[in-house]
Formats: structure tokens, C-alpha cells, sequence
């Protein structure tokens, strides 16, 4: 099995960030399902959402709101996506923020809604509704870890991670935690990811450095090539760490963008290790491409492929679907004779077939191994990407067929 941790790591609080969770019933009575998220008067909020067409009522919503109004509340539920809902599901979605609203003395705009679950079923809007003093009852700085868990549909363990650096003196967090097992491709995934800070960020300049770290994190991942209709991720910074706003460029800036990448990495990360069914972490690096698209159309090719996974998930060295993988990922006028390919060190490919040098011993002792990459050098560039995969296994079946027994 991929490293899977046993407990969450510490998650630092983020000053002028409050998370309050509770078990609404949404889905199964008794599991923590519904949370609200309270930002600092003068926080500024950045956030990117799916590319599916068909996306849910409250991306929908939540976007609505972010042109009109600078949030002050996020309300997240899961066991329920309200997507494929139809007008119904917008008027239940902006139901929920309408009630967060009244009750905390706030303009509708400031909430942005986030669902996730089964999707073209009715969001039971009313039990939510129900529970939102108590989880406003509950709101606190140190509230992270029930919310991870509060997050959580089908993943088996929930994923956050925090860092701390410092700025000019000052002493700055980031804390985020995320969920997503399955549904799980670039372009986002089924996945939610919330992240905080208490740097001082102008507003355009934290959506850049939103926008960056998950071109490099999250849209680098991919369980089974399928794009959800709920994927979001949002980045807020508090300024309570004082101190001038951060601008686009310099020194200081760049080293919370790193920062914020890091922590976005390391939940990308974690969602493939806690793929459904998956036994294996696998990076996929292609080299030496004339560009990054290119890098990334080979990547995907591979880490796409029904029949690649499959043999992941035997721990089979069938080399020749990793090959052919290669071939039809659609390069122009690619050259195989000086394409490499790897599993770890072993060389697999070269000259345009089998390396001379590789046994079928070699190549089974790597992908008997939990976590391993997979290695492609073009030799046509100078570009590199990596993206992160998982097998297919039985489980992934069984889960999927059986997702909303």
C-alpha cells in the first residue's frame, strides 16, 4: 500500500480564522458533515473551481458572490454534491447561505457555498439549515481537525497540512486541509481544498499565487482521468500577521507563494495516496520535452491508461503498455531512438526497444514496491514535468459500484 498517514499532522491555528463543525444528518446520521469557516474583518479571498461543464449549484453560487462581494463566511457540507439539481438546487444553495447570513448578521454575498457527494440528488437544505448555530456555536481558531474529518466522503483518511515562515521579522502560517479519493484528474477533481493564511496579501496578488500553486499541485494529479462538478480550492489571508500587504513580485512574496505550493503539494499529494483502492504512489517525470504541454500530454498519456494502471496493480513490469503509452500520446514527428524510459533506475527502454541491460527481475522488484516513478526522457528539449498517479485495483470497482448503497 502508498504511504497513507496515521493521524493528521499538527495543523497550526491561523490567526483570524475560526472553523466550527457538527453532524448535521446529511447523509448518515452521527458523521461530521457540515462546517462553516469565519474570516477576519479585512480578509481577502482567492479560489478557482472545476472546469466541468455541468458544475454544481453552489460553484455556481459561490462565484456568483465572489463578484459581487468579499467573503466573510464559507459553509462546506458533505454527503451531498447539489450538483445536477437544477434550479431547485440554486434556490436550496442559496437558501443555506441566506440562513448562515441572518444568523451571523451579514450580507448573503459574503457566504460562498461548497458541496460535496452524490450527485442529482435534492440537498436536504433544511437539516443544514437546522445545524448552522450549532456549528457557529463551535467555531474556533484550533477547529481544523474535525473539519478535515467534516470534509471527508469516500477518503479513508482525512489529508491537511501546515507550514510556517518568516517574513520581514514576522512570523507567518499556512494551514489547509482537502478532500478527494476518487473523481480525481487536472482541471481540478472531485475535490475540495481550503487553505488560510495570516500573511497580508493584496487581493489580485494572492489570486496569483492561488492560481500558481495549483497548476503545479492539484492540476498535477490524477486517480482515474474523471473531472467532478463540485471541485474548488480556496486560499484566504487573514492580515493578522501584520505587517504591508505582499504584492506581486519581490522577495517576500515569492517565499509565500513557496510556501502555499508546498502545502498544496503535500494535499495533492496525499489525495492520490488515499485514491480508492489504491496500492501504489506513482510519479510519472517526462523529460526533456520541447515544452511543458508536451511533458504533460506524455504524463497523462501514461498515468491515464486503463491497461498501465492495471499492471501497476499487479506489480507486472508489462513494459510494453508503458511503451505504447508513450507512442500514441500524440507527439509531432517523435523520434523513438533516443527515448529512455525507466521504472526507478532501471532502465526499460532504449534505442527505440528493450534496454539490453533490463531483466524482468529488475523491473518486478520496483513496482512490487508501494511508491516508485515512472521516468520518460524524450530527448527533444529541455521542459520536465511530473504528475502523481495511482493503480486500478479491485477496490476502485467495488467502491465506485457501490457508492451510493
Amino acid at each position: 500500500m502508498p504511504a497513507k498517514p496515521d493521524a493528521l499532522p499538527a495543523l497550526r491555528p491561523v490567526a483570524g480564522f475560526r472553523i466550527g463543525t457538527v453532524a448535521a444528518g446529511i447523509r448518515k446520521p452521527g458523521r461530521r458533515d457540515l462546517v462553516v469557516m469565519e474570516l477576519a474583518p479585512g480578509s481577502v479571498c482567492a479560489a478557482v473551481f472545476t472546469r466541468n461543464q455541468f458544475c454544481a449549484a453552489p460553484v455556481l453560487v459561490a462565484r456568483e458572490h465572489l463578484r459581487q462581494d468579499r467573503p466573510a463566511w464559507l459553509l462546506i457540507n458533505t454527503g451531498n454534491a447539489n450538483a445536477g439539481t437544477g434550479t431547485q438546487g440554486l434556490q436550496d444553495a442559496r437558501a443555506c447561505c441566506a440562513a448562515l447570513a441572518a444568523h451571523v448578521g451579514c450580507a448573503v454575498s459574503k457566504v460562498l457555498p461548497f458541496s460535496t457527494g452524490v450527485i442529482g440528488e435534492p440537498l436536504p437544505a433544511a437539516r443544514i439549515i437546522s445545524a448552522l448555530p450549532a456549528a457557529c456555536a463551535a467555531l474556533a481558531e484550533d477547529g481544523w481537525v474535525d473539519a478535515a474529518h467534516g470534509i471527508l466522503t469516500t477518503d479513508t483518511v482525512p489529508k491537511g497540512a501546515s507550514k510556517s515562515i518568516e517574513l520581514d521579522g514576522r512570523t507567518v502560517t499556512i494551514t489547509g486541509i482537502a478532500k478527494g479519493s476518487g473523481m480525481i484528474r487536472p482541471d481540478m477533481a472531485t475535490m475540495l481544498a481550503f487553505i488560510a493564511t495570516d500573511a497580508v496579501v493584496e487581493a489580485d496578488a494572492l489570486q496569483q499565487c492561488l492560481s500558481a500553486a495549483v497548476e503545479k499541485s492539484f492540476n498535477r494529479i490524477t486517480v482515474d482521468g474523471d473531472t467532478s462538478t463540485n471541485d474548488a480550492c480556496v486560499l484566504v489571508a487573514t492580515g493578522a500577521a501584520g505587517g504591508p500587504a505582499l504584492v506581486a513580485g519581490g522577495a517576500q512574496y515569492a517565499a509565500l507563494c513557496a510556501a502555499v505550493c508546498a502545502v498544496c503539494v503535500e494535499l495533492a499529494q496525499a489525495i492520490v495516496r488515499d485514491g480508492e483502492g489504491a496500492t501504489r504512489f506513482v510519479t510519472v517525470s517526462v523529460e526533456q520535452g520541447r515544452d511543458s504541454a508536451e511533458c504533460l500530454q506524455v504524463a497523462y498519456t501514461i498515468a491515464h491508461s486503463p491497461l498501465v494502471k492495471t499492471a501497476l496493480f499487479a506489480g507486472d513490469p508489462n513494459w510494453g503498455r508503458i511503451l505504447a503509452a508513450v507512442g500514441r500520446s500524440g507527439l509531432v514527428d517523435l523520434d523513438i531512438r533516443p527515448v529512455e524510459i525507466y521504472l526507478d533506475e532501471v532502465c526499460i527502454v532504449r534505442d527505440g526497444g528493450r534496454s539490453p541491460q533490463y531483466t524482468e527481475a529488475d523491473g518486478q522488484r520496483v513496482l512490487q514496491l508501494p511508491e516508485y516513478t515512472i521516468r520518460v526522457l524524450l530527448g527533444r528539449g529541455q521542459s520536465d514535468e511530473q504528475v502523481w498517479t495511482c493503480d486500478l485495483s479491485y477496490d476502485y470497482v467495488k467502491i465506485n459500484a457501490e457508492y451510493r448503497s
